[in-house]
């Protein structure tokens, strides 16, 4: 896999950032979202990633492909980085506390979409 979690990373072709906060080896979707969604078509069998997006409070999913290494140390804003990110070390955050492994722990009451 490319990109680890708490990487600073820009989407290729919709032109925004975030940090990675969570990967698969392969597309974990449904088939009615791949249709629906990633007109693109990237591969389902190469690696996908789940995106804090900067300025917004939206989370993504999307291929590695569409995807490239943030050079410049931007801070990203996100309500959800205090929770999982702490300071940020050249283009990658370290993580809070807040992980079992690879796994963000994120309370119940807070919805992901």
């Amino acid at each position: 896999m490319k990109f680890k979690i708490g990487q600073v990373v820009s989407h290729k072709m919709f032109d925004y950032k975030g940090v990675i906060f969570g990967a698969d080896v392969a597309f974990k979707g449904t088939a009615a979202w791949y249709e629906q969604v990633a007109r693109s078509r990237p591969p389902k069998d190469a690696p996908w990633y789940r995106v804090l997006v900067h300025g917004s409070a939206q989370t993504t999913y999307v291929a590695e492909r569409n995807l490239e290494i943030e050079e410049s140390a931007i801070a990203i804003e996100h309500p959800l980085m205090p929770l999982l990110f702490d300071d940020l070390e050249g283009n990658a955050y370290t993580r809070t506390l807040s992980w079992d492994g690879d796994i963000p722990l994120i309370p119940s009451t807070i919805a992901i979409a």
